[in-house]
């Protein structure tokens, strides 16, 4: 049976090379970041070289990077300090954000006296502008807390204009960068952005960490108490092989960034063509089939296949050796819609399987030809 994996959204392969500087850092460098002595200064060292080559990346300063345990925690530490220390009284944010966002709002919401407002989206799953300058329109101090690239339908998020809104606003902004850090270069000096967040199993480096972005003078305070680690801003022994993963990931990434990400452009482009043309009446949602308006790792794709077929078809596809999904793997497991698809999807194509698919540069054409006509099969009722 042939494996294919075309979930790079939920999670990628680490590299060999990722994999190697982790291994070597678990066998050689063991001591506490925090301990004075040789073991625990030579751990340190390997940290602050990771944060800066990772703010180099950037074009920031080292201090305004935050080794977290992953987005979750970098979106967490950003929304709940801000509202408790910061004196954030209003948030806007969208109802298609991931749910370490839109969970963590609503909790804040029912804790403190705090106004959330939800910027209106368009059909293709873009966010209507006009909108979000009336909610700026506010006395009161305000967050705006907007992702990049959404993880489901894979629409971009103009960044640099919504950074010059809230700017011109004195509003604050915070972005789940997940699905972009090491996929899209970003200069954040170049974008005025206050917070971002970022995961490195995305960028094919180890799970449990990733890091925040948090602009010099925040003021903001840590979520996780303890010792001082992290400028005091996060709390609890750093895992340094993950650390020195996560930089390595990044740095690979972004050293082979135009010739990867032309790879797995046309990657997504021959899904696209070879879908279409085997598929009557499939479409596609949001605007990921679009090359230029959507990323080039992942589409998504409304299947016309019955109700009935429907509930089995990842599971069937999974007896295949296929491995995509229906929505956030965070989700996986719900009976419940994808709330991104709830909000941009009509009653009678939410009734229909919509299943994300994502690429990297360990996928191959011949997958995409393997995948495509077992679709074929089960849209023909064979």
């Amino acid at each position: 049976m042939k494996h294919v994996y075309f979930d790079n959204a939920a999670t990628t392969p680490m590299r060999d090379e990722v994999i190697n500087s982790i291994a070597e850092v678990m066998k050689t460098n063991f001591g506490n970041p925090s301990s004075s002595h040789s073991f625990g200064r030579a751990s340190k060292s390997l940290i602050e070289q990771s944060r800066k080559a990772i703010a180099n990346h950037l074009n920031v300063s080292a201090g305004e990077i935050i080794f977290t345990s992953g987005g979750t925690e970098a979106d967490n530490l950003v929304l709940i300090s801000t509202v408790k220390d910061l004196n954030v009284k209003h948030i806007i944010t969208s109802k298609i954000e991931h749910h370490a966002v839109l969970h963590t709002v609503e909790k804040l919401q029912k804790q403190f006296e705090l106004q959330v407002s939800y910027v209106k989206l368009n059909a293709d799953g873009t966010i209507d502008f006009s909108h979000l300058e009336m909610l700026l329109q506010n006395e009161v101090k305000t967050l705006v807390s907007l992702m990049h690239i959404n993880n489901e339908i894979g629409g971009i998020l103009d960044l640099k204009r919504v950074a010059s809104l809230c700017k011109a606003n004195n509003a604050l902004f915070h972005s789940d960068a997940v699905q972009s850090v090491g996929h899209y270069k970003l200069d954040l000096q170049d974008v005025p952005i206050d917070f971002l967040a970022a995961s490195a199993h995305k960028f094919h480096g180890p799970k449990g960490v990733g890091f925040a972005f948090i602009r010099k003078n925040s003021a903001l305070q840590p979520l996780i108490i303890g010792g001082e680690q992290e400028r005091g801003l996060r709390a609890g022994t750093e895992s340094v092989h993950n650390i020195v993963g996560l930089e390595s990931a990044l740095t690979l990434a972004y050293q082979n960034l135009e010739k990867e990400t032309l790879y797995v452009t046309e990657l997504k482009e021959y899904f696209i063509d070879k879908i279409k043309k085997e598929i009557s009446g499939v479409k596609f949602n949001g605007l990921s089939d679009n090359l230029d308006k959507s990323t080039y790792t992942l589409v998504n794709v409304c299947l016309p296949i019955t109700p009935e077929k429907a509930a089995m078809l990842l599971f069937q596809l999974d007896l295949k050796g296929i491995a995509c999904s229906k929505g956030s793997a965070c989700q996986s497991g719900s009976s419940q819609k994808s709330h991104v698809l709830t909000e941009i999807l009509s009653n009678e194509d939410l009734e229909k399987p919509s299943i994300r698919f994502s690429f990297s540069i360990f996928n191959t054409k011949e997958e995409i030809d393997y995948v495509v006509g077992i679709l074929k099969e089960f849209s023909e009722g064979i």
